[in-house]
């Protein structure tokens, strides 16, 4: 049996078995078990997901194409509330439409650039929470988002989300504090359901997300983040794909604005952790400031991965896609660090959500030139059920260590 099929059933009896239990507890304001049972049912929801995309993938660096046609199709059952407890269910599938000329990591086609939506069925999410006016806890599988993602995210990009098993923790004044806490026993990476011989689909270990935040006053907000993974080794892949990725990170964040410029600031420092056989210390900082007027928006920004005895600054569980270009070409920073200096701007033409944005990259420890990228973007929300969306990138290398990519997405999502 895969490993697909043991977490559905395991993790179908934890839900159940968990959410009995807080039926019960809360049924004792209730008539009884059956009565808050049916509460549970009658005020649920059931949700259902399909999201299709086709991605072309041009990379110099390979003779042929990435043609990836996929289809995520999801499934959402969630409680209504009782006596504090609700809970939620969610299946995830990703299938091929139409052949499958691209390395999705586990069909073994090497020879075409990677498209990482291997196909399958999981559980994405499985759940049960308990919460107060100002406190709350959940055990499960579940997505957890950390500010704009750079350091914890779920990866939403791809066609099998990220997902966290283990128990979190949020406490919050609705005036200026709010504290997370999450113990993560199991991430579940966007290379699952199954084991590839490329990557593992799943990190085990002992991991401590932790992040404050303090809102001073309505325009700035001030947070601080320890993120301390310890990550086991998967002997049947190299430690970079599993416990060189066990790292401690210190930092904190602000965002707010001053006058008429929105302002965007962080800085981290992070070394080596766990059974790691690396030996760093690495900084990262970021600078970034917007502004809009007449419905345009233009920002301008400067990050920085830094580097430490041919280790780059880590950021496993980030939404990586996110940062540093489309093309995913630094989707971990080399070992002699980068510099991105970025402009973007974004606005509507009519129901359709225009953006350009820039990059420059360049080494941290030398002078070295790794390229430039253009990035467009075109979402159209078609209805409040059906949206689309044309992006593409264009990665110009200046580098021996990077190759030229083009890449196309065609998104298609209906949400029902």
């Amino acid at each position: 049996m895969d490993n697909s099929m043991n977490d559905k059933k395991s993790y179908l009896m934890i839900i159940s078995g968990l959410l009995a239990a807080g039926l019960t507890v809360g049924a004792q304001a209730q008539d009884g078990f059956s009565e808050a049972l049916s509460k549970a049912v009658s005020e649920g929801t059931a949700k259902v997901d399909f999201r299709y995309r086709f991605e072309n993938v041009d990379d110099d660096a390979f003779a042929k194409d990435a043609n990836a046609s996929t289809l995520r199709s999801r499934l959402t059952f969630q409680s209504g509330t009782v006596g504090g407890f609700n809970g939620l269910l969610e299946f995830d599938n990703v299938t091929y439409v139409g052949s499958d000329d691209f390395n999705s990591t586990e069909n073994g086609k090497v020879d075409r650039p990677v498209v990482a939506d291997p196909k399958g069925t999981e559980v994405n999410q499985a759940w049960v929470k308990y919460g107060t006016e100002n406190l709350s806890g959940i055990y499960g599988r579940q997505r957890i988002l950390h500010g704009s993602q750079r350091f914890v995210g779920g990866v939403a990009w791809r066609q099998n989300e990220q997902t966290y098993d283990g128990l979190r923790a949020q406490w919050g004044e609705a005036s200026n504090l709010h504290l997370d806490y999450a113990y993560v026993y199991n991430i579940n990476r966007v290379f699952g359901p199954d084991d590839s011989a490329a990557q593992p689909a799943n990190w085990k270990g002992n991991n401590h997300l932790a992040r404050l935040d303090w809102k001073l006053g309505d325009n700035h907000t001030l947070s601080g983040f320890i993120y301390a993974l310890e990550i086991d080794e998967r002997g049947a892949w190299s430690p970079n794909k599993s416990v060189n990725n066990s790292t401690d990170t210190y930092g904190v964040d602000y965002s707010g604005n001053l006058g008429p410029v929105a302002v965007k600031a962080a800085y981290a420092t992070q070394s080596d952790a766990g059974d790691s056989d690396l030996d760093y210390d690495a900084d990262y900082y970021m600078l970034e400031g917007a502004m809009s007027s007449a419905g345009i928006s233009g920002k301008l920004g400067y990050e920085v991965l830094g580097a430490d005895n041919g280790v780059g600054f880590k950021t496993p569980l980030a939404t990586a896609h996110k940062f540093q270009g489309w093309a995913d070409k630094f989707l971990t920073a080399p070992g002699d660090g980068i510099e991105d200096l970025y402009l973007g701007v974004t606005g509507n033409l009519g129901p359709v959500k225009l953006g350009a944005f820039y990059h420059d990259f360049s080494a941290e420890d030398s002078s070295e030139d790794f390229g430039t990228e253009w990035d467009l973007v075109g979402t159209w929300p078609i209805s409040k059920q059906f949206s689309t969306q044309l992006k593409y990138a264009n990665f110009s290398s200046d580098s021996d260590r990077y190759s030229d990519a083009q890449k196309v997405w065609v998104t298609l999502q209906l949400k029902l």
